[in-house]
Protein backbone atom coordinates (compact mmCIF):
# COMPACT_ATOMS: atom_id res chain seq x y z
CA UNK A 1 0.00 0.00 0.00
CA UNK A 2 0.84 3.19 -0.60
CA UNK A 3 -0.34 6.31 0.79
CA UNK A 4 1.29 10.05 -0.03
CA UNK A 5 -0.99 12.32 2.15
CA UNK A 6 -0.13 12.06 5.67
CA UNK A 7 -0.38 14.45 8.91
CA UNK A 8 1.37 14.25 12.19
CA UNK A 9 1.66 16.75 15.13
CA UNK A 10 3.65 18.94 13.11
CA UNK A 11 0.20 20.36 12.10
CA UNK A 12 -3.35 18.95 12.92
CA UNK A 13 -2.38 15.14 13.08
CA UNK A 14 -2.17 13.38 16.73
CA UNK A 15 0.95 11.11 16.06
CA UNK A 16 4.79 11.72 16.09
CA UNK A 17 6.53 10.51 12.75
CA UNK A 18 7.94 7.95 14.68
CA UNK A 19 4.31 6.54 15.73
CA UNK A 20 2.20 7.14 12.44
CA UNK A 21 5.27 5.04 10.28
CA UNK A 22 5.55 2.47 12.78
CA UNK A 23 1.86 2.20 12.60
CA UNK A 24 1.89 2.49 8.76
CA UNK A 25 4.66 -0.32 8.65
CA UNK A 26 2.35 -2.73 11.08
CA UNK A 27 -0.26 -1.80 8.63
CA UNK A 28 1.11 -3.06 5.72
CA UNK A 29 1.89 -0.03 4.04
CA UNK A 30 5.09 -0.36 0.91
CA UNK A 31 5.03 3.66 1.40
CA UNK A 32 4.25 6.32 3.74
CA UNK A 33 4.84 10.57 2.69
CA UNK A 34 4.30 12.80 5.39
CA UNK A 35 2.93 16.08 4.24
CA UNK A 36 1.79 18.21 7.05
CA UNK A 37 -0.04 21.68 6.23
CA UNK A 38 2.32 24.26 5.29
CA UNK A 39 1.54 28.01 4.35
CA UNK A 40 4.65 30.56 4.06
CA UNK A 41 4.81 31.07 8.14
CA UNK A 42 5.92 27.18 9.19
CA UNK A 43 7.22 25.89 5.76
CA UNK A 44 10.53 25.94 6.32
CA UNK A 45 10.15 24.25 9.62
CA UNK A 46 7.88 21.81 8.87
CA UNK A 47 9.82 20.36 5.83
CA UNK A 48 12.96 20.57 7.95
CA UNK A 49 12.19 18.46 10.64
CA UNK A 50 10.17 15.69 8.28
CA UNK A 51 13.32 15.69 5.89
CA UNK A 52 15.72 14.81 9.10
CA UNK A 53 14.17 11.85 10.26
CA UNK A 54 12.85 10.26 7.61
CA UNK A 55 16.41 8.38 6.82
CA UNK A 56 16.13 6.74 10.34
CA UNK A 57 12.81 5.74 10.04
CA UNK A 58 13.30 4.24 6.67
CA UNK A 59 16.54 2.16 8.11
CA UNK A 60 14.91 1.16 11.13
CA UNK A 61 11.43 0.19 10.16
CA UNK A 62 11.88 -1.22 6.88
CA UNK A 63 9.43 1.53 4.68
CA UNK A 64 9.72 3.88 2.75
CA UNK A 65 9.50 7.14 4.17
CA UNK A 66 9.31 10.63 2.11
CA UNK A 67 9.11 13.90 3.20
CA UNK A 68 6.51 15.91 1.53
CA UNK A 69 4.13 18.57 2.44
CA UNK A 70 0.46 20.00 2.00
CA UNK A 71 0.24 23.56 1.25
CA UNK A 72 -3.06 24.60 2.43
CA UNK A 73 -5.76 27.75 2.51
CA UNK A 74 -3.01 29.54 0.30
CA UNK A 75 -3.90 32.56 -1.68
CA UNK A 76 -4.48 30.87 -5.26
CA UNK A 77 -1.82 33.43 -6.59
CA UNK A 78 1.10 32.48 -4.30
CA UNK A 79 0.80 29.14 -4.81
CA UNK A 80 2.96 28.72 -7.71
CA UNK A 81 5.42 30.43 -5.32
CA UNK A 82 4.60 27.93 -2.82
CA UNK A 83 5.28 25.51 -4.81
CA UNK A 84 8.43 26.44 -5.80
CA UNK A 85 10.05 27.22 -2.26
CA UNK A 86 8.69 23.87 -1.12
CA UNK A 87 10.82 21.86 -3.65
CA UNK A 88 13.59 24.59 -2.96
CA UNK A 89 13.74 23.38 0.89
CA UNK A 90 13.42 19.74 -0.17
CA UNK A 91 10.11 18.83 -0.10
CA UNK A 92 9.89 15.22 -2.54
CA UNK A 93 6.16 15.31 -2.54
CA UNK A 94 4.26 18.59 -2.40
CA UNK A 95 0.66 18.34 -2.54
CA UNK A 96 -1.88 21.39 -2.88
CA UNK A 97 -5.43 21.22 -0.42
CA UNK A 98 -7.83 21.60 -3.02
CA UNK A 99 -11.49 23.21 -3.41
CA UNK A 100 -13.17 20.53 -1.03
CA UNK A 101 -16.63 20.18 -1.37
CA UNK A 102 -16.81 20.72 2.73
CA UNK A 103 -14.48 23.52 3.30
CA UNK A 104 -14.32 27.38 2.27
CA UNK A 105 -10.94 27.13 -0.02
CA UNK A 106 -10.72 29.84 -2.15
CA UNK A 107 -11.87 29.48 -5.55
CA UNK A 108 -9.45 29.20 -8.20
CA UNK A 109 -7.34 26.91 -5.79
CA UNK A 110 -7.71 24.01 -7.95
CA UNK A 111 -7.08 25.73 -11.13
CA UNK A 112 -3.98 27.43 -9.43
CA UNK A 113 -2.44 24.53 -7.69
CA UNK A 114 -2.70 22.67 -11.17
CA UNK A 115 -0.79 25.19 -13.22
CA UNK A 116 2.13 25.54 -10.49
CA UNK A 117 3.16 21.76 -11.30
CA UNK A 118 2.25 20.35 -7.60
CA UNK A 119 2.73 16.58 -7.81
CA UNK A 120 -1.07 16.14 -6.20
CA UNK A 121 -4.11 18.07 -5.57
CA UNK A 122 -5.41 16.45 -2.92
CA UNK A 123 -9.59 16.20 -2.67
CA UNK A 124 -10.77 18.45 -5.32
CA UNK A 125 -14.08 18.45 -4.58
CA UNK A 126 -16.27 19.24 -7.91
CA UNK A 127 -13.56 20.23 -10.00
CA UNK A 128 -14.42 21.54 -13.71
CA UNK A 129 -13.51 19.78 -16.69
CA UNK A 130 -11.30 22.52 -17.64
CA UNK A 131 -9.09 22.09 -14.79
CA UNK A 132 -9.05 18.39 -15.12
CA UNK A 133 -8.00 18.35 -18.65
CA UNK A 134 -5.06 20.95 -17.40
CA UNK A 135 -4.00 18.48 -14.49
CA UNK A 136 -3.17 15.63 -17.52
CA UNK A 137 -1.20 18.70 -19.45
CA UNK A 138 0.41 19.18 -16.14
CA UNK A 139 1.27 15.74 -15.09
CA UNK A 140 -0.79 16.34 -11.44
CA UNK A 141 -2.28 13.47 -10.06
CA UNK A 142 -6.09 14.16 -8.86
CA UNK A 143 -6.52 12.74 -5.29
CA UNK A 144 -9.40 9.88 -4.10
CA UNK A 145 -9.50 10.08 -0.39
CA UNK A 146 -10.85 8.29 1.88
CA UNK A 147 -10.98 10.96 4.29
CA UNK A 148 -15.07 11.72 5.55
CA UNK A 149 -15.95 15.03 3.76
CA UNK A 150 -13.90 15.43 1.73
CA UNK A 151 -14.45 11.94 0.03
CA UNK A 152 -18.18 13.32 -1.35
CA UNK A 153 -16.19 14.79 -4.36
CA UNK A 154 -14.82 11.45 -5.21
CA UNK A 155 -17.44 10.15 -7.41
CA UNK A 156 -17.11 13.36 -9.41
CA UNK A 157 -13.67 13.73 -9.90
CA UNK A 158 -13.01 9.95 -11.05
CA UNK A 159 -15.84 10.34 -13.49
CA UNK A 160 -14.28 13.14 -15.27
CA UNK A 161 -10.54 11.76 -15.05
CA UNK A 162 -11.98 8.44 -16.58
CA UNK A 163 -13.78 11.39 -19.16
CA UNK A 164 -10.76 12.61 -19.74
CA UNK A 165 -7.79 10.55 -19.08
CA UNK A 166 -6.42 12.34 -16.15
CA UNK A 167 -4.59 10.24 -13.33
CA UNK A 168 -5.84 9.80 -10.06
CA UNK A 169 -4.20 8.45 -6.99
CA UNK A 170 -5.69 6.84 -3.84
CA UNK A 171 -4.70 8.56 -0.32
CA UNK A 172 -5.89 8.72 3.33
CA UNK A 173 -5.32 12.21 4.53
CA UNK A 174 -4.58 10.27 7.58
CA UNK A 175 -4.97 12.71 10.64
CA UNK A 176 -5.33 9.62 13.27
CA UNK A 177 -4.42 5.83 13.24
CA UNK A 178 -7.26 4.60 12.35
CA UNK A 179 -7.33 6.66 9.24
CA UNK A 180 -4.91 4.55 8.06
CA UNK A 181 -5.56 2.34 4.64
CA UNK A 182 -6.39 -1.69 4.78
CA UNK A 183 -7.69 -4.04 2.45
CA UNK A 184 -11.11 -3.30 3.02
CA UNK A 185 -10.79 0.66 2.93
CA UNK A 186 -9.45 0.16 -0.15
CA UNK A 187 -12.62 -1.95 -1.68
CA UNK A 188 -14.51 0.31 0.12
CA UNK A 189 -13.26 3.56 -1.51
CA UNK A 190 -13.61 1.78 -5.12
CA UNK A 191 -16.82 0.75 -4.42
CA UNK A 192 -17.80 4.15 -3.35
CA UNK A 193 -15.88 5.82 -6.36
CA UNK A 194 -17.63 3.57 -8.99
CA UNK A 195 -13.72 2.71 -9.89
CA UNK A 196 -13.06 -1.52 -10.28
CA UNK A 197 -9.90 -3.22 -9.65
CA UNK A 198 -8.35 -2.29 -13.37
CA UNK A 199 -8.77 1.29 -12.04
CA UNK A 200 -6.82 0.35 -8.85
CA UNK A 201 -3.93 -1.18 -10.82
CA UNK A 202 -3.68 2.05 -12.64
CA UNK A 203 -3.98 4.23 -9.67
CA UNK A 204 -0.99 1.96 -8.21
CA UNK A 205 1.00 2.67 -11.48
CA UNK A 206 0.52 6.33 -10.90
CA UNK A 207 1.40 6.31 -7.03
CA UNK A 208 4.35 4.06 -7.71
CA UNK A 209 5.76 6.60 -10.89
CA UNK A 210 5.47 9.74 -8.55
CA UNK A 211 7.40 7.75 -5.83
CA UNK A 212 10.32 7.11 -8.54
CA UNK A 213 10.29 10.09 -9.18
Amino acid sequence: MIDLHTHTFFSDGVLIPSELVSRAKTAGYDTIAITDHCDFSNIKFIIKNIKQITNDLKKYYKINVIAGCELTYIPPELIKKAVKLARKLGAKIVIVHGESPVEPVPQGTNKAAILSGCDILAHPGFITGEDVKLAIKNNVLLEITTRNGHKKGNPHVAKLAKKYGAKLIINTDTHQPENLLNKTKIKNILKETHLNSDDFKEIQKNAYKLVKK
